[in-house]
């Protein structure tokens, strides 16, 4: 029999929908591998959308299996019969995990001590991006590489290998490294599907500013699910979504987004990025990142002063910024290689050949 897995994932108004897209292009690799999935969302009308069988970002019926768990971001899946479950939610208890015993349990990120009631946790990027797979040690029988870790009885693998794109990105990843232009023309900014910060507003404002000086003379695409509160602005055009936005991006010499798939995407693809965290978790994170040179950082969006992200921003997207572009594709596309998906896929069908065995 095919091993099933459950992927339980929450979507609202804070979140967004990157778990709910991170969860499809897991299950599409477990499918390939020759098991059965089912994605089980709670959240807000666009969750119960997905878990009524319809794909969040397009007119069609997903590829899966699809439950509506209610508002509630903690529901129960009642008796699950699953193989594996992998938890996707940012806030997930222990009290959650043990509820879905006896099945094998695996956690996506996790900076809370909840994954220790779960066999395996996926750290792409809460304890570092960069991990090598060599050398390889034994320890207690088991060979162990260095991304490897054991927190109480789960075990942890680090880094950005296992971090999760669309396959779309990785169909779009350019066989060499992208030369950049002189100054960035085509700008895309988009904070997700929601906003809830409202980093949109904040970015129109930013640019607004840099235009009326004439300090960038680009064009720019503002994605705005909110609406925007402000006059036309030359060169700029505000939607409030842009559909198959994965594979819009490479229509753009560079991307001003929040760290989530998105940007993920953006870095694999090899187009430049500038990032605002949402939150402050957020915005450690993209600390690491710009730290493995992959992305440019300006902070956390909603406590950024306008000024000071107005100056980095033009510096960077005009000749100055043409060299660090470069660099940041360069060592954005080596860090994330477009294959997380297979490599999460991986780990789980291994966890449930351990839940098979005597």
């Amino acid at each position: 029999m095919s091993p099933h897995l459950i992927l339980r994932v929450h979507a609202d108004q804070r979140l967004g929908l990157g778990h709910v897209a991170r969860a499809l292009a897991i299950q599409e690799a477990w499918r390939a591998l020759g098991g059965t999935a089912l994605i089980a969302v709670s959240g807000d009308a666009r969750a119960e959308r997905v878990g009524k069988g319809t794909h969040p970002f397009l007119d069609q019926p997903l590829a899966c299996e699809a439950a509506y768990l209610g508002a509630d971001l903690h529901a129960g899946l009642g008796t699950p019969k699953a193989d594996v479950i992998l938890v996707d939610q940012w806030d997930t208890t222990a009290a959650q995990l043990q509820a879905l015993r006896p099945a094998k349990l695996a956690v996506y990120e996790d900076d809370g001590d909840a994954h220790e009631a779960a066999d395996l946790l996926f750290q792409p990027y809460l304890e570092g991006v960069k991990w090598d797979d060599h050398p390889v040690k034994v320890v207690n029988g088991q060979k162990v590489r260095p991304f490897e870790t054991m927190h109480d009885q789960c075990r942890v693998v680090r880094g950005a290998a296992f971090v999760v794109v669309d396959k779309a990105a990785l169909e779009q990843r350019p066989k060499r490294e992208p030369l950049q232009p002189l100054a960035v023309h085509k700008l895309l900014v988009t904070f997700g599907g929601s906003d809830g910060p409202g980093l949109a507003q904040r970015a129109y404002d930013v640019i607004r500013g840099l235009v009326a000086e004439d300090r960038w003379r680009g064009t720019c695409t503002l994605l705005a699910p909110n609406g925007i509160q402000g006059g036309p602005l030359p060169g700029l055009t505000i939607a409030q979504n842009l559909p198959n936005l994965t594979r819009r991006l490479p229509d753009y010499d560079a991307l001003w987004c929040a760290g989530g798939v998105t940007l993920a995407e953006a870095i694999c693809m090899g187009i430049p990025a500038a990032a605002w965290g949402q939150n402050e978790r957020q915005g450690g994170i993209l600390g690491d990142l710009a730290q493995a040179n992959a992305c440019f950082t300006l902070g956390v969006g909603t406590e950024a002063d306008p000024v000071i992200v107005a100056d980095a921003l033009e510096q960077w997207l005009g000749p100055e910024g043409q060299e660090t572009r470069q660099e940041q594709v360069r060592d954005g596309m080596q860090l994330f290689d477009g294959l997380g998906a297979q490599r999460v896929a991986q780990e789980l069908w291994r966890l449930a050949e351990r839940a098979e065995s005597p």
